[in-house]
């Protein structure tokens, strides 16, 4: 498991204020993107590769 002493973690700016199902993610950490759920911070965390991260936002972003 990846150390996520130091994770600064941010949503979406597109998340809205009114509780939605949200997800954040923690990007400043070497080689390790962390992701997890805004609603239950203490349940479990995704770690990604940064370069895996990378080409799901650019997949996200292109489907729209």
């Amino acid at each position: 498991m990846a150390e996520l002493t130091g994770a600064r973690w941010r949503t979406s700016t597109r998340s809205s204020s009114n509780g939605g199902d949200c997800v954040e993610v923690a990007d400043n950490l070497p080689g390790v993107v962390a992701v997890r759920d805004s609603k239950d911070r203490d349940g479990g965390t995704l770690t990604f590769a940064p370069a895996a991260w990378r080409t799901f936002v650019d997949g996200v972003r292109s489907a729209r």
